[in-house]
């Protein structure tokens, strides 16, 4: 059976999708504030729009295992070149989703509230942001499933997680071992998707549109 090194093994996949699930929630945490700033830059500043959008779609488009076998040479092997390529990778998901979700809200809902006194400040804390959750907590959602996936490449630059019993199955012809990290990573990412989307549902705006459904 493909399954027997898992059920023979649950403490080591345990703590390895332990330490996968910080690593992958550390660079989330990272690429969250970037993502942030960026984001509402783009939305008060027109004209830096697209030229963020395309600025992170491109870091995107590099292929994944190219990009942390460039970082490996000056950041080492280990945790950091690693979290480096996933804070990369974040961002395209982070920022598109949260700039969409902030133009897309209504102008004269921002007019209002400009009207009413609130700044620019208050009106994005107040106003931009809360009517925008339901779309930004989705790319945050998208963000660490994705991110989820990717770091399984730190297995390759030594960074630990669910990666190395995957790359050390493959290494030593063991597909039992490969199928234990694969089942690992899955059940993971399946667990962190229903979880994100549980707390979409949960937002002010989310509850309110399907109290107007009803």
């Amino acid at each position: 059976m493909y399954l027997d090194w898992l059920m023979n093994n649950p403490d080591v996949v345990w703590a390895a999708t332990l330490e996968h699930m910080r690593m992958s929630l550390l660079a989330v945490a990272i690429a969250l504030p970037l993502a942030i700033i960026l984001s509402i830059a783009s939305v008060l500043v027109t004209p830096l729009r697209q030229p963020v959008l395309w600025i992170v779609g491109t870091l995107y488009t590099i292929p994944s295992l190219a990009m942390l076998a460039f970082l490996i040479p000056s950041q080492g092997l280990g945790l950091r070149p690693t979290l480096i390529l996933l804070v990369m990778y974040a961002q395209v998901f982070l920022v598109r989703n949260m700039v969409t979700g902030m133009a897309g809200v209504d102008k004269s809902t921002i007019e209002a509230a400009y009207g009413l006194g609130m700044n620019t400040p208050q009106t994005l804390l107040r106003v931009w942001i809360p009517m925008a959750l339901p779309v930004m907590l989705a790319g945050v959602r998208i963000a660490l499933t994705t991110v989820i996936g990717l770091a399984v490449l730190g297995g390759w630059a030594a960074a630990g997680g669910l990666g190395e019993i995957l790359f050390m199955g493959i290494s030593s012809n063991n597909p039992e071992r490969v199928m234990a990290g694969v089942v690992a990573i899955v059940a993971l990412a399946l667990v962190v998707d229903a979880f994100m989307r549980a707390l979409e549902m949960l937002t002010p705006m989310s509850r309110a549109r399907r109290a107007a459904r009803t």
